[in-house]
């Protein structure tokens, strides 16, 4: 588990827990229930169920790598960031959305387009 100070939008831990496919440290980060939509296909799922998903997804398209192409300002309480993900040349259009609840930024919206 990665720890931020104060209220920062936890941008490198997204970033390193793509790179890493770590499906199960994403969705740690993310609001108790969001929306993922994956290539179309669209819920609002749990953390354990988002964390289902998105190690389907790893699986499919293993990664080469991720990186933000665009990370938002803090414009109130949401945040959002573009990022780009390689899966063997294969690239796919990572979009999050983060809330503020409470102290801390969590992913409301996640979304992976090709």
């Amino acid at each position: 588990m990665l720890f931020f100070t104060g209220s920062e939008v936890p941008f490198s831990a997204v970033e390193k827990a793509f790179n890493s496919a770590n499906a199960s440290e994403i969705t740690s980060l993310g609001k108790e229930k969001f929306l993922v939509n994956i290539l179309g296909k669209e819920a609002v799922y749990s953390q354990s169920q988002a964390t289902m998903v998105l190690k389907d997804f790893f699986q499919k398209k293993p990664v080469t790598s991720f990186k933000f192409t665009y990370k938002g300002k803090e414009n109130g309480d949401q945040v959002m960031a573009v990022g780009s993900y390689d899966s063997k040349g294969e690239l796919f259009r990572v979009t999050l959305q983060f809330k503020k609840t409470g102290s801390e930024h969590k992913i409301e919206r996640l979304a992976i387009e090709k």
